[in-house]
């Protein structure tokens, strides 16, 4: 009986030890748990789907500010003084166009030819005329120099009275008719000799030319097309070959409020900035103010002349100017560079700008301080640095540290 309960008391569980091992496998079972959501966050971090956008840079723009020691800021455009729409001087048919946009032409240089068939058979028909006027004065001509003779042996033989003196006086009319007829001859031959002229003048002027030294920037007709210099068919005739511009006739108008135009005069000191170089200060001066104002613009035109052209200066484009206080002989110190962003960047987040700015693969959303717009483009005032890099079309739901794909 001993032995039976000494071997039950060798199969009792010590509490202690069950108690440790329980604890123990808890924390194990913890651990192992915590390392499957770390594994799962892991996974599901390196595996969402990263949102595509458009992204721009940070830029630093120094130009299109107002000049230092401006009196006067206005806005125009540059114009040639010198352009023209050249066209025929008669209607007719384009048979070949010789001029191309953009090309540099002569003065009298052919730009285009119409067709002249017409004009060559009218020219042949007085040439003829003429010819005949000729002939018929030179065989007049060979009857007065027979009739003269005649009347001198009718002369003598009247003083020697073989003949009586009707005779004589017949002879001295047909004189002076045939004098009569070469008279008439001659003119008729003037006559067509203008003829010939006017014909001559008619098919010259088949070809178009240019009328100064300048450069194509349209062309308005093709062979096949009729061209007439006043508007008439409709939308089938043309009334010009091209446009030409003389480059060196380039200046800017300029709008002046008539409230300031006391602040211009002629020969100040200008500086141009042209809306398409923001940076390129061109220096400049007052031709002339146009002696009119525009009543319902209450505006004053006043004519800008370049100091030296440049081929980047062209017809039509925007220009800024400033009147300046008085002519300087170097360029003003540089502006202070503005950063600028397209305003498509810029984001509305309680009430206040915001970007998102690219780091690597994901965006950092930035408060930001904004300025003035600038056509498409806004100041940035901070919060940005030149050459970092903006969201500009992304999804609305777009927040601080996506995974992000620029396209």
């Amino acid at each position: 009986m001993s032995n039976l309960k000494d071997d039950l008391a060798s199969l009792r569980i010590d509490q202690n030890a069950r108690a440790s091992r329980g604890r123990r496998g808890i924390w194990i079972t913890v651990l192992l748990v915590a390392i499957v959501i770390a594994a799962a966050g892991w996974i599901w971090s390196t595996r969402v789907e990263a949102v595509p956008v458009k992204a721009a840079a940070v830029v630093a723009q120094t130009g299109g500010g107002a000049a230092p020691g401006a009196v006067l800021n206005a806005s125009g455009y540059v114009t040639a003084r010198r352009r023209a729409t050249v066209s025929s001087k008669v209607t007719g048919k384009v048979l070949e166009v010789f001029v191309e946009e953009g090309k540099a032409v002569q003065k009298g240089q052919v730009l285009a030819k119409l067709d002249d068939s017409q004009m060559r058979a009218a020219l042949s028909v007085a040439l003829a005329q003429l010819e005949t006027a000729h002939r018929g004065a030179a065989e007049d001509e060979a009857k007065l120099r027979e009739a003269e003779l005649t009347l001198a042996r009718r002369e003598q033989l009247v003083k020697d009275q073989v003949i009586s003196k009707s005779e004589l006086d017949a002879a001295r009319a047909e004189v002076e008719s045939l004098r009569a007829r070469i008279s008439v001859a001659q003119q008729q031959i003037k006559v067509s000799e203008s003829l010939v002229s006017q014909r001559r003048t008619d098919l010259v002027d088949m070809q178009v030319r240019a009328p100064f030294d300048g450069v194509a920037i349209s062309k308005d007709a093709q062979p096949g097309e009729m061209i007439s210099p006043v508007s008439a068919g409709g939308g089938f005739t043309r009334s010009g070959i091209a446009t030409i511009v003389d480059m060196s006739s380039l200046e800017i108008e300029v709008d002046v409020s008539e409230s300031y135009i006391n602040r211009v005069r002629p020969g100040q000191p200008i500086e141009a900035v042209l809306d398409a170089y923001p940076d390129w200060r061109i220096p400049a001066h007052v031709i002339t103010t146009v002696p009119t104002a525009d009543r319902q613009k209450a505006t004053v035109r006043v004519r800008i002349g370049f100091e030296q052209l440049d081929p980047r200066i062209l017809p039509d484009m925007g220009v800024k100017v400033s009147f300046l206080n008085e002519r300087r002989a170097e360029e003003s110190a540089t502006p202070r560079a503005k950063l600028v962003v397209p305003s498509s960047a810029i984001r509305t987040a309680n009430g206040r700008s915001i970007v998102f700015v690219l780091r690597d693969d994901r965006v950092e959303r930035r408060a930001i301080g904004v300025g003035a717009a600038i056509g498409d483009q806004v100041e940035v005032l901070s919060g940005v640095s030149a050459g970092e890099r903006v969201v500009v079309d992304g999804p609305q739901t777009l927040k601080d540290g996506d995974k992000v794909k620029v396209q």
